[in-house]
């Protein structure tokens, strides 16, 4: 206990990173194992100290988790939010040729397509977000790097603005850095949060409907303060979210789980063992 204090006092004096658990957390020393079932994960407390990790620095495929790098580059470029936008054919998915219900012609706001983006991960919101920046496609992605980079995510590289192609890559310990980034913008964290939204993007129709991908938001036991889901064959599934979990505002990145429900279990399993031994 001595040593341990006089090591502590020396950090301290010479301004040195105090290592993850040396912090004042409830969680600071958890004991045991969560069991988890992706491949990489990390989860850190709210001062940024590592309470779990798991081969958190290999580079993967993130899917639509690029879509959290996407509104952020929206979001400092001042656009105006409350432009009508139109989807149009260049916004079609030529890649996986996934569907969607906004058809070309359909319009929102630049703000609605982004809250469609986030909460139900729509692929056309977001690659025509990606397409009305300044400067086209191109623009936008050399800016989502540019903004990876000035986040010190040095192992992540974006291609796209919805995640759909494969060389969205990034690691665990870089996500991380991203999701702390992306929780300083309420329009996203209220986006990633929203349970159902309802939007017109039809002057001579009715309502569309849409849902967040991540069930665990109609969970009571659940306090989310940011959420986004990702998936493609390459990246299996992921999950990255910021929760309160009894008190302590904790950061959770799950990646490559191959099974559908693996990222849900994962966070309920994760969230039972910091509950069981604070």
């Amino acid at each position: 206990m001595i040593a341990r204090a006089l090591f502590l006092a020396l950090v301290l004096a010479v301004n040195l990173p105090v290592p993850a658990h040396a912090a004042n957390s409830k969680y600071a020393s958890l004991a045991g194992n969560p069991g988890l079932r992706s491949a990489s994960a990390i989860v850190l407390d709210g001062q940024g100290n590592v309470i779990y990790s798991k081969d958190e620095n290999t580079v993967r495929p993130i899917a639509s988790i690029t879509k959290l790098m996407t509104a952020m580059v929206i979001l400092d470029a001042g656009l105006d939010l409350d432009e009508k936008l139109t989807i149009t054919r260049a916004d079609r998915d030529l890649i996986r040729m996934t569907g969607s219900r906004l058809g070309f012609g359909a319009t929102l706001t630049r703000r609605e397509l982004i809250l469609l983006a986030l909460m139900s991960s729509e692929n056309r919101a977001a690659t025509a977000l990606g397409r009305t920046y300044p400067g086209g496609m191109e623009a936008f992605v050399a800016q989502m790097n540019a903004k990876a980079q000035a986040l010190g995510m040095h192992k992540s590289r974006f291609a796209d603005s919805s995640g759909l192609r494969s060389e969205n890559v990034s690691t665990a310990s870089d996500l991380a850095k991203m999701v702390t980034a992306a929780s300083r913008y309420p329009l996203i964290t209220q986006a990633t949060t929203t349970v159902r939204h309802e939007v017109r993007p039809y002057s001579s129709k009715g309502p569309l409907n849409y849902g967040n991908t991540n069930r665990l938001l109609k969970n009571d036991s659940w306090n989310i303060e940011l959420s986004k889901t990702g998936y493609i064959n390459e990246a299996g599934r992921c999950l990255v979210m910021q929760a309160n979990i009894d008190g302590e505002h904790v950061s959770i990145i799950l990646l490559n789980s191959f099974g559908k429900l693996t990222p849900f279990g994962d966070s309920n399993r994760l969230r039972k063992w910091m509950l069981a031994s604070s």
